[in-house]
């Protein structure tokens, strides 16, 4: 292989060899015997000038051949498509014939608003300062043994989690969902689900945890992986490429996916961790952790209220689809995503600690089960059930400029970067 030095060179070289040749023309040309005849030119240059020639004119004439010869029959229903300019009432959830490439006009303003929220909120994971948490998890009585439990099972699922979502979102949902100012907020949710598995990357790096322990946690851990299966197997048509929609079945099919995917993976499985990491933060520790949870947790919640809109939407432009049937069904599966969460706080918090227990935390995912249900305009199944930490809702409400400014840093430092003695 050349590098560039050789590169030059060997053009250095050319350049001599081609002055040398110019040099003997001319001397020729300036010998009596040069007039009389000219000198002949061997067969090999004259075949490799012909060739260097030749093979732009052949490769222009074989593309304007291939224009000429070319078919438009296939492409001449999608043409016919979008031949004409779209209307509003031709723009559909799902099943939409109307051309996609056409962003406007818009249908579904609330889209367009989430895309643009999304976009104010942007945020990257080493604008946060990670130091004193490096300082507090390398310290032997930093942390006690339960809250070190926490950080590295909220690490384990999490970092795994935003990739699923991510794959779902990326070779599923976009292609399912066929209107265009909704895709445009999916682009921006998938580029956010890459910010969020780059922020747990980080706090691992930092915090020089086992990668392969809390990466693979979703396989080894029961309470993780019992969410991870769960997950799997309420979304996995999303990712089949051969799934499409069209039919009543397959339009079912598909909300039972998204049901499964935003109101249960993103909207239950996500709040016990959010709310133990941030009460951590609360108490001045893993505060770096805390705040890239923090702005997680804004994103997540957009998420969630974009997925349950597009949801309603469905529902509201197919009601055929929302049968007794189907809801009893998706009623079930609320209630089995509350269990599975309920469990993992009984997994990661066995004793009291961080001013919550695994009672607590129940009464809290009961409350927010009831939440998703009436989102979904089905009944409530706990009557009466109050959320034990109502500073939860202040921190969804988070306004960048508040915190950025103030820990913003300049230079950032890893686990790795750090000396101790």
């Amino acid at each position: 292989m050349l590098n560039w030095d050789d590169y030059h060179k060997e053009e250095s070289t050319g350049d001599a060899a081609v002055a040398a040749k110019a040099a003997a023309a001319q001397q020729v040309a300036e010998s009596p015997a040069a007039e009389e005849s000219p000198a002949p030119v061997p067969a090999a240059e004259t075949m490799e000038d012909t060739t260097s020639v030749a093979a732009p004119s052949d490769a222009v004439a074989a593309a304007a051949k291939a224009i000429e010869e070319m078919d438009v029959a296939p492409g001449l229903e999608e043409l016919e498509m979008g031949a004409a300019r779209v209307s509003v009432d031709e723009k559909a959830m799902i099943n939409c014939r109307a051309d996609l490439n056409q962003l406007v006009p818009f249908k579904y303003d609330w889209a367009w608003q989430k895309y643009l929220d999304g976009c104010a909120n942007h945020w990257m994971p080493q604008e946060i300062n990670m130091t004193a948490d490096v300082a507090t998890w390398k310290s032997s009585d930093g942390l006690t043994e339960d809250e070190r439990r926490i950080v590295k099972r909220s690490l384990g699922y999490f970092s795994t989690a935003d990739s699923l979502v991510a794959n779902n979102l990326v070779l599923g949902i976009y292609r399912l969902i066929t209107n265009p100012e909704c895709r445009q907020y999916l682009l921006r949710q998938a580029f956010e689900e890459a910010i969020h598995t780059h922020a747990y990357q980080y706090c691992i790096e930092s915090l020089s945890m086992d990668e392969g322990e809390i990466f693979n946690m979703y396989r080894e851990v029961p309470s993780v992986a019992k969410k991870a299966t769960w997950s799997l197997s309420h979304t996995h048509h999303l990712s089949d490429p051969n799934f499409k929609t069209g039919t009543t079945e397959a339009d079912q099919t598909l909300l039972r996916n998204l049901i499964g995917f935003y109101a249960v993976t993103e909207g239950i499985f996500f709040y016990c961790g959010f709310t133990q990491i941030l009460s951590m933060g609360r108490r001045n520790k893993m505060t770096g952790v805390a705040e890239q949870f923090q702005y997680i947790l804004r994103d997540e919640s957009m998420h969630l209220n974009f997925g349950i809109d597009v949801i309603n939407q469905i529902k509201l432009e197919n009601p055929h689809l929302w049968t007794d049937e189907f809801k009893q069904e998706v009623i079930q599966m609320i209630l089995e995503g509350t269990q599975l969460e309920i469990e993992y706080a009984r997994d990661t918090m066995p004793r009291g600690v961080l001013g919550m227990n695994a009672a607590t935390m129940e009464e809290y995912l009961h409350f927010i089960a009831n939440r998703r249900l009436s989102q979904l305009g089905l009944p409530e199944q706990f009557p009466g059930a109050k959320n034990p930490f109502p500073w939860m809702s202040e921190i969804m409400d988070l306004r960048k400029e508040k915190n950025f400014f103030e820990t913003r840093v300049i230079e950032y430092q890893t686990g790795g970067a750090l000396s101790w003695d």
